[in-house]
């Protein structure tokens, strides 16, 4: 494989078009947003979402894409996507960035969420026992993570792969000195940070990962499962994680409808075992539940789908760090 080769497919890769964002704009909106609110920022902001979505070719394509599969009528069948479809789309990514910001300042509280299967998670509270909680990019997970902060029920570490996730954090704990959630800057999920996260879980802590991004580090390490009719390839680290820590599993998600927040729990098992014969198998299996979930979700929220490159492309086996040697 040649270099340009290498180079085309590492900027295809989602890692390679998060990080382009600017942390320097995200402390301007901030400012202003804290200033001005939601209703004029929109306003102004309008034209700059409609240009970005006007001139990201990658993105605008991604989106219309997306919508093709997930998107339906009345009857079950899939809509014709049109431009203002995707439109919609990137202006309901940017209405979730605003949430964030209501959620981290304090301005979305509990009696705006609706909880949905919260008993399991109550009981893991009071018995001290912690979990790991596999989400996505789908829905807005930064409202309950937010909220849990607030609260103190239990210590949350988050496992992020990017520098700019990190940075964010460090953002916020400026607006919001409440802000204790631990960011775990992960390239790859090796024996190393397993042992250190099943001492987390052990003291009650909770571990939060995405499921549908794949490795930025290391190509290949994927599992391919149909998602909304057309197989796409899931990380294997955040499940074989899941079972090195030998604790429960739940898929989280947080949807908003009609101007509340539906905070979702989803017991899995609570422990997952990778026998070696059946290794393989158990895996496909649990990607496969995983993706028929994130599936059904995403038929019923398509706008809050918020991975913006082509989820099904396929996951190259080649270095995403290094190439031929040379660092990136």
């Amino acid at each position: 494989m040649t270099k340009a080769t290498i180079k085309k497919v590492q900027d295809q890769h989602w890692s390679a078009l998060e990080e382009r964002g600017s942390i320097f704009g995200m402390r301007i909106l901030f400012a202003v947003y804290r200033l001005v609110g939601r209703r004029i920022l929109w306003l102004v902001l309008f034209p700059v979402f409609l240009y970005l979505y006007l001139v990201n070719k990658v993105a605008r394509n991604a989106s219309l894409k997306f919508l093709e599969n997930a998107l339906l009528d009345d009857s079950g069948q899939p809509k014709k996507v049109n431009f203002w479809h995707g439109l919609k789309h990137h202006c309901s990514f940017a209405d979730s960035v605003f949430d964030k910001l209501d959620a981290w300042l304090g301005r979305i509280s509990e009696k705006d969420i609706d909880y949905i299967d919260r008993n399991g998670i109550k009981e893991l509270v009071e018995q001290k026992q912690g979990g790991i909680f596999i989400g996505s990019h789908l829905g807005n997970l930064e409202v309950c993570r937010a909220l849990s902060t607030m609260k103190n029920d239990v210590v949350i570490n988050v496992l992020v792969f990017t520098e700019n996730a990190v940075k964010f954090n460090q953002l916020l704990e400026k607006v919001n000195n409440k802000v204790t959630v631990n960011l775990i800057q992960v390239g790859d999920i090796g024996p190393g940070l397993a042992v250190a996260l099943k001492e987390k879980v052990e003291q009650g802590e909770a571990i939060v990962i995405v499921g549908d991004r794949t490795s930025i580090s290391i190509g290949g390490r994927v599992i391919y499962t149909p998602f909304l009719g057309q197989k796409a390839p899931f990380a294997q680290g955040p499940f074989i994680l899941a079972a090195l820590l030998e604790c429960p599993i739940y898929w989280i998600f947080c949807f908003k409808s009609k101007g509340r927040f539906k905070l979702i729990f989803e017991h899995v098992t609570d422990k997952l075992a990778l026998p070696r014969k059946q290794r393989a198998e158990v895996l496909q299996d649990i990607v496969e539940k995983y993706a028929q979930r994130l599936s059904h979700y995403a038929v019923k929220y398509p706008y809050q789908w918020f991975n913006f490159y082509d989820f099904w492309q396929t996951d190259d086996k080649v270095s995403r760090i290094e190439t031929n040697g040379e660092n990136k």
